[in-house]
């Protein structure tokens, strides 16, 4: 007898980190405004250094040391009596040239000390006025740029789901007015775009769903009667599955379409309690396919939606014990609170999943080497769910293939 191939080896987890590393001291971001403040006061101070430098060339031009003395002793009659408290060469009684030296090199200190004070003096002043155009250059940075800010703001309001917020900035007619009106034009279209979403969705919910509930009812009931064929019955089952299978596509497309806005209502949601429901309604299922679920539900409180923060560990659960091993499978669901965040994680054995195609696995209808039907495992919707209520509550999935086969599915939401 021949072998069996040895299964395929996951490949390696990814070593980066997705995260984006934080700055130790946040004041120090280079903003626009810093950046805006440094290059004024830097320019400023680089004139300043240079017009003391040609100040001081200039000065030590005019008074250069070297120069003889405006006047000199030429003759006199015995010896010169000279009175000084400032240069110490001229003594109470000099000769003539003794005299002259004296009083040159007395010039020459009083040169140089008077470049020195200047220099001393300018420096001080350069500086003072360096702190004050640097203070000068902050608030006219914050003054210009401060329609930016009322931009970001209005920008901040309308991801929290106000799309009727508008800058409406006054002011000369200029670049910043320029890019608030193109950002309130863009506004009105995404509110006009996602007004007729909403009603679209409304519309498609009742739509859709009466004629379904319809169909679900006249079988249930023909399926009901005894005296049915069983070809009959056999093909109301059928049928009623694949009723089934339609409402949990409508349902699911539903939730994915209500579920990638931010979530208004906020209430305090324990993670723990919506994964031990989660388990109990999936405990059957898995105990049926003699998958084994275990892990500690540890208590993390986020502010959110309970309803789909529970889809979220359902469809987790659920797509953890439908692909998992035939065989001694298990499936690990954990929460915690780590470095300021609450985390649900669910592991699970099954088959090898390669890295490139984790990406695939959040996309709707997209599933792991299977086609867009035909699988009874669902309508293809679970991930792409979780990954659009993860961001309407501010959080990220992030999917791991695991040593051995399966996967590691992480969800982080901000406490």
């Amino acid at each position: 007898m021949t072998s069996m191939p040895a299964p395929p080896k996951a490949p390696p987890k990814p070593t980066w980190d997705p995260r984006t590393p934080q700055l130790p001291f946040p004041w120090l971001r280079p903003t626009i405004r810093i950046r805006l403040t440094l290059l004024y006061g830097g320019m400023f101070l680089i004139a300043g250094i240079m017009l003391l430098s040609i100040i001081y060339l200039l000065a030590a031009q005019a008074i250069s040391t070297g120069n003889q003395p405006p006047f000199k002793i030429v003759s006199a009659t015995g010896l010169i009596k000279v009175a000084s408290t400032t240069c110490s060469g001229l003594t109470a009684e000099s000769g003539l040239t003794q005299f002259n030296s004296a009083v040159s090199a007395c010039i020459d200190h009083q040169r140089q000390a008077a470049l020195d004070d200047l220099l001393s003096r300018s420096l001080l002043a350069l500086l003072g006025l360096a702190v004050i155009a640097f203070a000068f250059g902050y608030a006219m940075a914050g003054r210009v740029l401060s329609p930016l800010g009322r931009i970001t703001r209005t920008a901040r309001a309308v991801a929290g789901s106000d799309l009727s917020r508008r800058i409406e900035l006054d002011g000369p007619d200029d670049e910043l007015k320029e890019l608030a009106d193109t950002f309130d034009d863009m506004l009105e279209r995404l509110q006009r775009a996602f007004t007729a979403q909403q009603r679209f969705v409304g519309n498609a919910s009742h739509e859709l769903r009466t004629p379904l509930a319809i169909n679900r009812t006249l079988l249930e009931v023909h399926l009901s009667d005894p005296g049915a064929p069983v070809e009959l019955q056999q093909l109301g089952r059928t049928l009623l599955a694949t009723n089934e299978r339609s409402e949990q596509l409508v349902e699911g497309l539903l939730l994915l379409a209500r579920s990638d806005n931010q979530i208004v209502e906020r209430r305090p949601v324990d993670l723990a309690e919506v994964a031990e429901q989660a388990v109990d309604q999936v405990h059957a299922e898995a105990a049926a396919k003699g998958v084994t679920i275990r892990g500690e539900q540890k208590t993390a409180v986020v502010q959110g939606n309970g309803v789909l923060l529970e889809r979220i560990a359902l469809n987790l659960v659920q797509n953890a014990v439908r692909y998992n091993v035939p065989e001694g499978g298990w499936v690990e669901v954990t929460t915690d609170v780590r470095h300021g965040q609450a985390v649900l994680v669910v592991s699970n054995t099954g088959p090898v999943v390669p890295a490139y195609e984790i990406d695939n696995l959040f996309e709707p209808f997209r599933r792991l080497r299977t086609e867009r039907t035909g699988s009874d495992k669902g309508v293809g919707l679970g991930l792409s769910i979780v990954r659009s209520v993860a961001r309407a509550h501010g959080g990220h999935i992030v999917a791991e293939p695991r040593e051995g086969g399966g996967l590691v599915m992480r969800v982080t939401f901000p406490v």
